[in-house]
């Protein structure tokens, strides 16, 4: 079953059970430091605490991860960290009544005592003070590692944090560059305001549709979306799919872009694949750079399709690595390609 997932969905589902994961870790940690759990049948006692520890942080990691995450998308950074938080901090002091009561069942008190001596914590400024603060610092780090992971796309933090790229690496990519149609008309219809939120809602439906098919987004430009795969057979029949995901997707918001801009977008892709350099770049902000021959022809095909008048084009060296059918790609001969000395075959991609 998790195998028919989409590779977002996956991704997501990895980050509720880290999330399980790192909240249990800590719970175990704090609760072995704090020399106040019963010494009596001590094993059992913190596997039946670390066991309701980590199913309700599934619950709370999936609140945050999939239900807040789309509630709170708009709003601004802090007031969602704070909003999600809030709502976060109700979820585990509920968690702790439920430890309250189970504690009850290990001691053989009586249930109202557990809750007794929950009321009182709670009534006690300092112990209620550190219980908030503790999920709070903690809820909150959460959230700032997922916002910092998902601003370099998935995957791309963790490169950083390992080191992956601090020696240059060539690797064979697709590579694949997306942006708006008609976006100087449209910018001079919607002003400048409006215009940003359409190309955030644009960005927004065709990154999903990249994440899905396990793109990796290197750069945003404006109203362009750079994004990239290994290359493998699998790989170049995602980076299609995703074309095919991102149309759709802007599909069944189509009544929205409709209703809130007056404008349907439509966007246009040129695909190339080669050797990149990959590296780690910067010093206050570091990021993963591509850079080579590949990424330049890549951006000169997608400028193409706007001389051209296609949507969709691609290199010749993609249709050799691809299993295209005759009726899905059609030459459109030798083109020479601006700041490029020799010409190279480009093809119509028919989706």
């Amino acid at each position: 079953m998790f195998s028919k997932l989409s590779e977002l969905k996956k991704y997501r589902y990895k980050l509720v059970l880290y999330v399980a994961v790192f909240w249990t870790a800590t719970d175990l940690i704090v609760v072995l430091l704090s020399n106040n759990h019963p010494m009596n049948n001590l094993v059992s006692s913190l596997l039946l605490r670390e066991s309701i520890v980590f199913l309700m942080s599934l619950v709370m990691g999936y609140l945050l991860v999939f239900i807040f995450k789309q509630l709170f998308r708009n709003y601004l950074l802090w007031l969602a960290l704070l909003l999600k938080s809030s709502l976060l901090v109700v979820a585990a002091f509920l968690m702790n009544a439920l430890l309250y009561g189970i504690s009850s069942l290990q001691t053989t008190s009586p249930l109202k005592n557990s809750f007794h001596n929950l009321f009182n914590d709670l009534t006690h400024i300092n112990l209620l003070i550190q219980k908030i603060l503790y999920w709070l610092v903690l809820i909150v780090v959460t959230q700032l590692i997922i916002e910092i992971n998902e601003k370099y796309s998935p995957g791309v933090f963790m490169d950083i944090l390992l080191g992956k790229y601090v020696n240059p690496k060539n690797e064979n990519r697709i590579v694949m560059f997306i942006d708006l149609n008609d976006s100087t008309p449209i910018a001079q219809k919607l002003g400048h305001f409006q215009n940003f939120k359409f190309i955030r809602e644009f960005i927004y439906q065709v990154s999903n549709a990249l994440i899905e098919n396990d793109g990796r987004i290197y750069q945003y430009v404006g109203d362009e979306v750079v994004v990239s795969w290994l290359y493998s057979k699998e790989n170049t029949v995602k980076c299609l799919q995703s074309l095919i995901h991102a149309r759709r997707n802007i599909q069944k918001n189509s009544i929205n872009f409709k209703k809130d801009y007056g404008i349907v977008p439509e966007f246009r892709a040129g695909i190339h694949i080669g050797e990149v350099t990959v590296g780690e770049i910067g010093v206050i902000k570091k990021d993963i750079a591509m850079s080579g021959d590949t990424m330049n022809t890549t951006a000169r095909i997608r400028s193409a399709c706007s001389e051209l008048n296609k949507k969709f084009i691609v290199s010749k060296d993609f249709t050799d690595q691809s299993s295209f059918e005759d009726f899905q790609v059609e030459s459109l001969g030798m083109i020479e390609l601006k700041g490029k000395t020799k010409e190279i075959e480009l093809f119509y991609l028919k989706i």
